[in-house]
């Protein structure tokens, strides 16, 4: 068996991917089913919640998913793995009662009067969330990609059979009950989050294996060290978060149109879905490289291993965005036909693909603050990108609306690629020559090919910005002028990187 790193993190990503792509796109096409069986209002309610519990399980699992990984080597696992959940246990417990005793002041507080049961599911989601989120770390680290995948494709189906069921098989029944059993305000949606909570409840079962190996411990002394490591990665996904989710959450409050805010939140939670081609390359990338670079992260070459992997990243994420761009009428249709309210949102969907290309980015270059345990940088990365959203949420949502939002998104992830860039080599530079330690496992710069994959993103946007602004008429000829474009920027790619290796295979 071979070998080479890269085609095991390739085959590696790819498996991640049967367990992220595909469960992804089986839920993706749900937004069709949702955009028509809900107006833009009701689904600016879907997409405002959904942030909070992408928001709340950052909080709930703070920072242990990384922190595991990198602790629990060896004959260590069984005590951090233990100590681990015996403290996300105990956290996700305390969690629970405070939604369960509050959730109807919490409704309340952020204008959902009448509709309680929402909040109330959105926490029961986000905990079970959190309690998986470890014993699925297990299977990435002990290599059980195939079962990892196998998971997460039955989690997704339950949802979709789920949301079938309800929304489509039986909907005035669903109506009607959800209205007995929740309150006159609660209609279809409940359903949604209901088929949600079925298929977290799922995960819990499959993981079972996993649940019986926690030995439930309180090592306060190992605790005290995990946190420390852990504590700065929270911070980092709880403000990655607010980069993520913030504009979901702030859109209806900053709106000129009060009348209109969450309409205008449903068109951008729709169309911001159509990105989630880019989202899920980066999703399945991050499960399946996190585990590599620690894994790596001692070997001679590792710079260079890791110089080349980001090349390689952000060719396939350019091959997507282009793939998206360049096809958008055809994606159009998954959140409605010609005519739709959803559809006038489509021309955003570029910029959110190349601000979560970016954001992909800048997990790769995470790793000489990761290695190297040095996190507390990350964290004030990541607010630096924070300040940026919120900065750029204020000042142009007021005025343009959901396009505030997108061009939010990309500011953010460009402020932060640029900063762990040039912040990155330079730190490492400094350390050029040490000895790599357990503390110190990345000691010299990583010699990225910035120019090259500078040009490939330009080109990528210019034949993006060209399709855009040259639409013949004819279908045909459309779709076949940007068939050429993809076309040749794949050539152009495979043609330079050939070049490139000849040249370094001659030295």
């Amino acid at each position: 068996m071979s070998d080479n790193p890269f085609k095991k993190l390739a085959g590696q990503t790819v498996v991640y991917g049967l367990g992220t792509m595909l469960p992804r796109l089986l839920n993706y096409l749900l937004v069709p089913l949702y955009v028509r069986v809900f107006v833009p209002e009701i689904y600016g309610q879907f997409t405002e919640l959904y942030a909070y519990i992408a928001l709340l399980l950052a909080l709930l699992t703070y920072g242990m998913e990384t922190t595991f990984f990198r602790h629990a080597q060896g004959d260590n696992f069984s005590k951090v793995y233990g100590t681990i959940m015996s403290a996300i246990l105990t956290t996700t417990g305390v969690f629970v009662a405070a939604i369960v005793s509050l959730h109807p002041f919490l409704a309340d507080l952020i204008n959902y009067s009448g509709k309680e049961v929402y909040v109330l599911f959105t926490g029961l989601i986000v905990a079970v969330d959190a309690i998986t989120a470890v014993p699925f770390c297990v299977l990435r680290k002990n290599d059980k990609a195939g079962r990892f995948s196998l998971i997460k494709i039955i989690n997704v189906c339950t949802n979709v059979g789920c949301n079938l069921l309800f929304l489509v098989a039986i909907p005035d029944v669903s109506t009607r009950l959800a209205n007995q059993w929740f309150g006159p305000q609660a209609g279809l949606l409940t359903w949604v989050f209901i088929s949600n909570l079925v298929a977290c409840l799922v995960n819990v079962a499959m993981l079972l294996p996993e649940f019986r190996q926690i030995k439930l411990q309180c090592d306060w002394t190992l605790l005290k060290k995990l946190l420390s490591y852990a504590l700065p990665i929270m911070l980092i996904n709880l403000i990655g978060m607010v980069n993520e989710v913030a504009d979901k959450i702030v859109i209806r409050y900053m709106v000129a149109d009060k009348a209109t805010a969450m309409t205008q939140l449903g068109i951008y939670g729709a169309n911001y879905k159509l990105a989630v081609l880019m989202t899920i390359f980066v999703q399945m990338f991050r499960f399946a490289s996190e585990p590599f670079f620690f894994n790596k992260a001692k070997d001679r070459n590792s710079p260079q291993l890791f110089a080349d992997v980001m090349k390689y990243f952000v060719i396939c994420g350019l091959l997507i965005f282009l793939g998206v761009t360049l096809y958008i009428d055809l994606f159009g249709y998954f959140i409605g036909s010609r005519g739709s309210e959803y559809r006038e949102g489509l021309a955003i969907v570029p910029i959110v693909l190349i601000a979560n290309l970016f954001y992909g980015i800048v997990f790769n270059l995470s790793i000489w603050f990761k290695l190297n345990k040095k996190t507390v940088y990350g964290t004030i990365i990541t607010a630096i990108g924070a300040a940026v959203t919120l900065g750029c949420l204020v000042g142009l949502v007021p005025v343009i609306g959901y396009w505030g939002a997108a061009i939010a998104h990309l500011a953010c992830y460009t402020v932060m690629m640029v900063v762990s860039y040039l912040w990155g080599q330079r730190w490492l530079a400094k350390q050029r020559g040490r000895e790599k330690s357990d503390d110190m496992q990345l000691v010299e710069p990583i010699p990225y090919d910035t120019r090259r994959m500078l040009a490939y993103m330009a080109l990528a946007i210019l034949l993006a910005a060209v399709s855009l602004s040259l639409r013949p008429e004819s279908p045909l000829l459309r779709y076949g002028l940007n068939t050429l474009y993809l076309l040749a920027f794949a050539a152009i790619v495979i043609l330079t990187e050939r070049k490139s290796s000849k040249a370094t295979a001659q030295r």
